[in-house]
């Protein structure tokens, strides 16, 4: 059996499960995010109370995360219905076999590779021999450096090559720069901005990171078995997802002072107006689903090694 009829084998058989729990209705809908700009819709969401009105009485648990690995490992436990979450975590989770609906967009673009001021790092060749920051191993922008070494003829050094990739909470990379614990960083927004400001250099904007910036960085992901059980509370909260980043797009000021004081609440960083703004210009909001990035985002795993086969994503998004 290949992997990808190992994986609609598994697919079939969590719906057949889901029969006899369709009777029960959830009393609360865990949501997981992580804070930062590339997840605003979350944090608009959150802050407006958009989720919970569109819950009713249904209890809204939402817990935050700093990666889509810690992320994904909470949803395999079954500890998160829904989630905003990375492409690259949200392809692993199912090509490892977790119940996994890609159910909408959140945003796109939104990251940039930064160096040290210091470092003396000007172009991606000069990343050979420096040591680089990704919020978590296998995320998305993990994948996403991995390809841009490749293009650039450069290696890993746990393949071989001459490049450290170290994982580092994106808004401690401030911190790891100033103690000179790393080079570089391909870092989402807004943290991005932040380091831009205080002078380090950005060597890779949101555009030539990867596909002219045309790419998904978020996604929200449904738990497969929870969506057969309860299908109105999905429907519910993709519609108030919907709303959060239609109020994005609508009134971008307003939704810029709205994620600044989340941001505040989760990380303890109260950025600069202007670096949000800046943060802002690098990232797109959207709940469409590029269906053809997203395959090339699965062929970006194999290439990373952190998969043997890209899987048929099309039973995976859901209609």
């Amino acid at each position: 059996m290949t992997r990808t009829q190992t994986l609609l084998a598994l697919s079939l058989a969590l719906l057949g499960t889901t029969h006899s729990a369709q009777a029960q209705e959830a009393q609360s809908v865990r949501l997981g995010f992580f804070p930062n700009l590339t997840h605003a819709p979350a944090l608009v969401g959150l802050e407006r109370g958009t989720f919970q009105k569109a819950l009713g009485k249904v209890k809204l648990e939402p817990k935050e995360f700093v990666s889509g690995t810690t992320l994904t490992e909470a949803f395999a436990a079954g500890q998160i219905d829904i989630a905003y979450i990375g492409p690259g975590p949200a392809i692993n989770a199912i090509t490892r076999g977790m119940p996994v609906q890609i159910a909408a967009g959140a945003s796109e673009a939104g990251a940039v590779l930064v160096a040290r001021k210091d470092s003396g790092i000007k172009t991606y060749k000069d990343l050979s021999g420096k040591i680089v920051a990704v919020p978590s191993l296998g995320n998305t922008q993990d994948i996403s450096l991995r390809h841009i070494l490749n293009e650039n003829s450069l290696k890993p050094k746990t393949d071989g090559g001459t490049v450290t990739i170290t994982p580092v909470a994106p808004a401690d990379v401030q911190t790891a720069f100033a103690a000179k614990r790393v080079d570089a960083t391909l870092v989402p927004e807004p943290w991005g901005a932040a380091l831009e400001a205080q002078g380090h250099k950005i060597i890779g904007t949101e555009k030539t990171v990867w596909r002219d910036g045309k790419y998904p960085t978020t996604v929200v992901i449904v738990n497969t078995k929870f969506a057969q059980a309860n299908p109105a509370l999905v429907a519910a909260l993709l519609k108030a997802h919907g709303d959060a980043v239609a109020y994005i797009n609508k009134s971008p000021a307003a939704a810029q002072t709205v994620v600044n004081k989340q941001l505040l609440e989760l990380t303890g960083a109260k950025l600069d107006p202007r670096v949000l703004q800046r943060a802002f210009a690098r990232t797109r909001f959207t709940t469409a689903l590029d269906a053809a990035a997203l395959k090339e985002y699965a062929a970006l795993n194999v290439e990373a090694g952190y998969a043997r086969s890209a899987p048929d994503l099309t039973p995976f998004l859901r209609k």
